[in-house]
């Protein structure tokens, strides 16, 4: 049966394909031209919305448009409260809570003064609005932090600043605009009332992730539906409390992810790639219907104040509020200024301040209908402004990985140990891990970078800064141990920059493991065993860049007897090629094994040489 559309509309199904489409390939056109994934997503849903007009949410979802963003936001901030987990911390927990218990407070204040001052807003909106602001953004700190490659400690004072504080945010508006409701002589509920409707969210968040954990760890719930169960229960909560509060869902949800992240469940990891994997997707909608909803007619009743009022903001309120909250805590200066100066906001405050304008509007407040065109300003400038600076701001201020990808090494033998050094002496930044003490002797006496202990514990994730290194290569006397960590590690560093020796006898059926398991093979084809035979039969490993006039067919005529064991691009990238190939750029460093015979005949030259220069000089 045809279905009529409205004039102007594509329809829901063209629609959603559409913003999939429109917000995948936005991710995978920042990943590479390397650019904020955030500003492109922003530029494509203007583009498509009120520009060309060829997407018009509102027309295309109706009324199911604001339901739909909401539930997108419950399960991005269930996701982010999965991450939160109190152990991982570690030296950030005073950080955190001063950010949550003063910060948020401060920045309710400080946000209301801007919008008074800045803005010039009445008293009431600027309550209601500067509550909203206290969020800075889940939807967008994720993805920045993704490209930034913050260290430790500054990454997660802003997660779990942007999660925690979201909620808080949400709840800060509600109780401001029940205040404004009892001002205006309309029907509120007094302030225990709203305490207990606070309260009540709280615990069902508390009693949803209670009920999984009890699920899971019982064994109740087989392993195929673990995931569906999860959904529903989120679904769930956010809607149970919602319906006694309007947003306090976010609270129940936030809190949920909070509790199954501490309870140390086996199947955690499974379950939180997956809502990873969801997350983006719907961060990705979420921001292509945000930006196709803008409406011109609206930011055209804004006027110079606005320029003001985000000034203030970036400006003032924030780096007031952070510095403020975090005086006397170990937080260094410089990871103070990064957050201070870093304060994104996204889709929570487009979409609630949106709700709240309009309901201002509604009881006679005028100034209500400039709050959701002045949210979507704030959200499009700070996401364009960090999205841009965060990255350089970080390095400049020595707090984001270097722009030389590191190699994290796992096994310290004496081949590790050589190939260390050569990739020290290519510049490359390299820590070589064993859960062994003996084995570290050799690596730290070369004065390579250590970590004792296996990398794969909870001890390395607090102490190891896993940004710096960008490939993997386990190369342990045990090869399923080498599978394991390259099959642990593959989600987090990615399956093509993830490396293992080849194990011993792979080559027969009932040894070889399946392809999803492990990392890729080292291209010589040796085993563990192999590489350490041939430091004890002298061989040695070098390095050699190639340039315009000693490229890669002049250095293999005058190195027949070399093996090329790796490569390092000219953007620092380490490889293992499977065979050696001629198409070796300008600038590519080949990282090469010599026999013994040629490695004495090529030092005795060059100590022949230095002595001539010697006697020269």
């Amino acid at each position: 049966m045809a279905v009529e559309l409205a004039a102007g509309t594509i329809g829901i199904i063209p629609a959603v394909a559409a913003v999939g489409l429109l917000g995948v390939g936005s991710q995978w056109l920042a990943w590479r031209l390397q650019l904020p994934a955030i500003v492109l997503m922003l530029v494509a849903g203007i583009l498509v919305g009120p520009v060309f007009g060829l997407l018009q949410p509102s027309a295309e979802f109706g009324a199911m448009l604001s339901p739909l963003i909401g539930l997108a936001v419950a399960i991005i901030l269930f996701e982010g409260g999965l991450t939160l987990n109190f152990h991982e911390l570690g030296d950030a927990k005073a950080g955190v809570w001063r950010l949550v218990v003063i910060g948020a407070p401060l920045g309710w204040l400080m946000s209301a003064l801007a919008l008074h001052f800045g803005a010039g807003l009445g008293w009431e909106a600027s309550a209601v609005f500067g509550g909203i602001m206290i969020v800075t953004g889940p939807t967008v700190i994720a993805p920045l932090l993704r490209q930034a490659r913050l260290q430790k400690r500054p990454a997660a004072l802003l997660q779990w600043e942007a999660i925690v504080n979201d909620p808080i945010g949400a709840m800060a508006a509600v109780a401001a605009f029940y205040v404004v409701l009892g001002h205006s002589g309309a029907e509120a509920g007094g302030v225990f009332d709203l305490l207990w409707r606070m309260g009540f969210a709280g615990i069902v968040g508390w009693a949803g992730g209670y009920g999984v954990v009890r699920l899971f760890r019982e064994g109740r719930i087989p392993e195929y539906m673990k995931v569906p169960v999860l959904f529903a229960a989120v679904l769930v909560s956010f809607a149970l409390s919602d319906s006694v509060l309007h947003e306090s869902g976010l609270l129940a949800v936030t809190v949920m992810g909070l509790v199954i992240a501490n309870a140390d469940l086996p199947s955690y990891e499974e379950l939180r790639r997956f809502k990873e994997h969801a997350t983006v997707l719907l961060v990705s909608g979420v921001f292509i219907l945000l930006a196709a909803s803008l409406d011109f007619a609206a930011l055209g009743q804004l006027t110079w104040r606005a320029v003001l009022f985000v000034a203030l903001v970036v400006l003032v309120a924030r780096p007031l509020t952070v510095l403020v909250s975090l005086i006397g805590t170990n937080i260094p200066r410089n990871e103070r200024l990064l957050i201070a100066f870093t304060g994104p906001r996204g889709v929570v405050l487009v979409a609630v301040a949106g709700l709240f304008g309009q309901r201002l509007a509604e009881l006679g407040i005028e100034d209500g209908q400039l709050v959701g065109p002045l949210a979507f300003v704030l959200v499009a400038v700070t996401v364009v402004l960090h999205g841009f600076t965060l990255t350089p701001f970080a390095r400049m201020l020595g707090l984001a990985g270097g722009d030389a990808p590191g190699v994290l090494l796992v096994g310290g033998s004496r081949f590790s140990t050589a190939f260390a050094e050569v990739l020290k002496k290519a510049e490359i930044p390299v820590l070589i891990a064993d859960p062994n003490h003996q084995h570290l002797v050799r690596p730290r006496s070369a004065g390579i970078p250590t970590y004792y202990g296996d990398i794969l514990s909870e001890a390395a994730e607090n102490k190891v800064e896993f940004l710096t290194y960008r490939v993997v290569v386990a190369m342990t006397d045990n090869d399923a141990y080498n599978t394991l960590v390259t099959t642990d590690l593959a989600p987090e560093f990615g399956r093509d920059c993830v490396w293992q020796v080849e194990r011993e006898r792979e080559t027969e059926a009932r040894h070889a493991i399946r392809t999803q398991l492990g990392g890729q093979r080292i291209g010589t084809g040796r085993s563990f065993a192999a590489l350490e035979q041939l430091i004890a039969e002298g061989w040695t490993l070098g390095v050699t860049k190639l340039t315009e006039e000693f490229g890669y067919n002049k250095w293999r005529e005058t190195n027949p007897e070399a093996v090329v064991f790796a490569r390092v691009s000219r953007q620092g990238v380490l490889s293992f090629p499977s065979e050696e190939t001629k198409t070796n750029p300008v600038g590519t460093r080949l990282i090469t094994l010599w026999p013994k015979a040629v490695a004495e005949a090529k030092a005795s030259e060059a100590a022949a040489k230095a002595e001539m220069k010697k006697a020269e000089d």
